[in-house]
């Protein structure tokens, strides 16, 4: 008999999806203001896996994410507000106005850089991971990647050394089928990318990124393995982004039938079918709450100061 998940975890995974979800939606509604001048890639739909995954790791734990950063940003803990604001380019973002959508950071909340290169931060996660093993510290780093980023060498480079030193790392695919607007189908003959771990050694598992509980249970026994010093594990999550590649326009890479069908997934209208009867009222209270959140997060936003002049190459090397 499959065991019932706990209801803590359907309300935390709830919770932390909405708060990307509603964060996500305004942003797409306030872009057109121009206020915000930073091209900004959207997770909308796959809110599941940013979710999943950082709900299994711990406050010591770090995530290298990419240009498709902010749900990934909000799951591990980075702060709201310093979001809001640095998509409006003020002193008070995350990175002091200065990086933008495709740059955030929250070093306190274990995300420890995003990067617009495309693979570039798989292998910052591996080399965080080797000081966890070098410093025999029970931590462990993430990479998140798309599924283009499979496609670079920097990838099966990490994937050889992680094996090699049995790291600390998970290397979560977040496939969506598209590197910008070219499909999965295109590029490689075999689409399930997991099977790229198996000549390194690595374990691989295939999940449906829109069932946000089965990655979490997955990411547990990924980090579970890795903290036991088993190594690294590659997740690959299929998925969607109901946006194009950037800015809040629907996606128009995909056919529009095969959209209406993911959207048909919802990620978070299937979770919300695990809660039990009669809780509409929290749910309620929930999207209440997090409306308020996002409130005040773009209202303190929009009334921090921009960047000094003077400060314009402090920090640059």
């Amino acid at each position: 008999m499959t065991e019932a998940p706990a209801l803590d975890d359907i309300r935390r995974l709830l919770r932390c999806m909405l708060r990307i979800r509603r964060f996500e939606e305004r942003v797409a509604a306030r872009y057109p203001e121009q206020q915000m001048r930073t091209p900004v890639h959207l997770c909308i739909g796959q809110e599941a896996v940013a979710a999943g995954v950082c709900l299994a790791l711990g406050q010591e734990d770090v995530v290298c994410s990419t240009h498709r950063s902010h749900g990934h940003y909000l799951a591990k803990g980075g702060s709201m507000p310093a979001l809001a604001a640095e998509l409006y380019g003020r002193s008070t973002g995350c990175a002091s106005g200065r990086g933008g959508s495709m740059h955030v950071i929250d070093v306190a909340a274990g995300v420890a850089g995003t990067s617009a290169i495309v693979g570039g931060g798989i292998p910052l996660a591996v080399g965080m991971a080797l000081a966890f093993a070098l410093r025999r510290e029970p931590r462990v780093a993430v990479a998140f990647l798309g599924d283009g980023a499979a496609d670079e060498g920097v990838f099966f480079e990490s994937l050889g050394l992680a094996s090699l030193r049995r790291l600390p790392v998970l290397f979560v695919i977040e496939n969506n089928g598209f590197a910008t607007a070219s499909p999965l189908a295109n590029r490689r003959r075999c689409p399930e990318l997991h099977r790229l771990a198996e000549p390194h050694g690595i374990p691989g598992e295939g999940l449906d990124g829109n069932d946000a509980l089965a990655v979490l249970d997955a990411a547990r026994r990924a980090v579970d393995r890795a903290r036991r010093g088993e190594g690294p594990t590659v997740l690959e999550a299929v998925t969607c982004r109901w946006k194009g590649h950037v800015g809040p326009q629907p996606d128009t890479a995909r056919p529009a039938a095969e959209l209406a069908a993911w959207m048909a997934r919802c990620p978070i209208a299937q979770l919300c079918q695990r809660l039990p009867e009669g809780t509409s009222g929290e749910l309620a209270a929930m999207e209440q709450a997090v409306a308020e959140e996002i409130d005040d997060a773009f209202a303190v936003a929009l009334a921090s100061p921009y960047p000094d002049p003077a400060t314009l190459l402090d920090e640059v090397w």
